[in-house]
């Protein structure tokens, strides 16, 4: 294989390469054979989701309606936005294509 200096110097520090620019006969990584988990049974399941679920900050009643209405008017105005945007795009190519 024909490389430059700066390729064999890489790929000497990668270990791909030899001294005389000769591949190197790479070593598979030995593979690990996973450790078998027991199965958690569904009632334990269900339990440790419970749990987790009860450490969850739930947000009230109030912020719920706070942010939601946040969210719609932030959905009005993009989408006021796009269809402003829209328009005057869809305008602009008219006036160029019957000029």
């Amino acid at each position: 294989m024909a490389m430059n200096r700066e390729q064999k110097r890489m790929m000497q520090r990668q270990g791909q390469v030899d001294a005389d620019g000769a591949p190197v006969a790479q070593r598979q990584p030995q593979r690990t054979p996973k450790p078998s988990k027991e199965r958690t049974s569904p009632p334990q399941f269900v339990r440790e989701v419970r749990s987790e679920m009860r450490k969850v900050a739930w947000p009230t009643r109030d912020e719920v309606i706070h942010y939601s209405i946040i969210v719609l008017i932030a959905i009005v105005v993009m989408t006021a936005f796009i269809a402003a945007v829209d328009f005057a795009f869809g305008e602009a190519i008219l006036w160029v294509i019957d000029r």
